[in-house]
């Protein structure tokens, strides 16, 4: 749903977009810090904001992370 977004602000275009692994941080709402494949050896690190179910709002990407690889770990940021 954020793959959009990333696009957007990283100013390009993914063929491959597919999440590896996720990590949460409950606020109020939810933050995910996902790492995901952009390419054949190219990964991103992705830091979405869901808000909670009654605001009726999809995902939203926060920040993100580029020039990462599939050992990199997941970390807050």
């Amino acid at each position: 749903q954020v793959k959009p977004q990333f696009e957007s602000q990283a100013n390009r275009n993914c063929g491959v977009f597919t999440a590896i692994v996720y990590k949460t941080q409950v606020v109020a709402g939810t933050i995910y810090f996902i790492k995901v494949q952009v390419s054949d050896a190219e990964y991103v690190h992705l830091k979405v904001f869901q808000s909670l179910p009654q605001e009726n709002q999809g995902p939203s990407l926060v920040s993100f992370q580029t020039g990462k690889t599939r050992d990199d770990p997941l970390t807050y940021f």
